[in-house]
């Protein structure tokens, strides 16, 4: 553009009243179109790619936190899923250990039962058999002492020793049968007769 079409563009609003934005002189609006376009060349080159990296930046940081969130929540739920299943199997080993030590208290007392009956069968016995020894012990001592009195007596009814063993023995037994044997047939006879 030369400068008589400026001036002619210029001259008509030289007179109008815009007030403060017109600048008098054109040498001020073509400094000021100039300082534009370096202003914007200025932030078209710096300024935005500096804007453009920043908002570059955020997104990635953005969008990995995003991928972090969902991978963390992935783990989480993995895990999750893993506790459930420790659980799970804790809560079969407790039952089945639950279920063993009942079988085993069960078993226990079973042979603890049998141990116990058994001792109480073999102490049983052993009293039978001392009660028998002792009776037996018992019963002799007394047929020697009821023997030893017997011929005692005899010997002052009649009036003479009976100092024959052999005899005063066989007297003795018989005697101690025969009392033996009344005892007997009062334990057989009904109770009341």
């Amino acid at each position: 553009m030369s400068s008589a079409v400026v001036a002619q563009i210029w001259a008509p609003l030289e007179g109008s009243t815009l007030g403060p934005l017109l600048p008098s002189h054109i040498s001020e609006f073509i400094v000021g179109i100039i300082l534009a376009v370096l202003v914007w060349i200025v932030i078209a080159k710096k300024v935005v790619p500096t804007f453009e990296k920043m908002y570059a930046e955020r997104a990635d940081a953005i969008q990995g936190g995003m991928e972090r969130a969902e991978k963390a929540q992935v783990e989480a739920e993995q895990a999750l899923a893993q506790y459930r299943q420790q659980l799970s199997e804790a809560r079969e080993e407790a039952a089945r250990i639950r279920e063993d030590a009942k079988n085993q208290g069960a078993q226990i007392v079973s042979e603890m039962r049998t141990q116990a009956t058994n001792d109480a069968a073999r102490i049983m016995a052993q009293a039978r058999q001392q009660l028998d020894a002792e009776k037996a012990s018992v019963l002799k001592e007394l047929r020697g002492e009821i023997g030893g009195l017997a011929t005692t007596l005899a010997g002052k009814i009649v009036g003479e020793s009976l100092a024959d063993d052999a005899r005063t023995r066989n007297t003795v037994d018989r005697f101690i049968a025969d009392l033996e044997a009344q005892a007997d047939h009062q334990s057989d006879a009904p109770v009341g007769s």
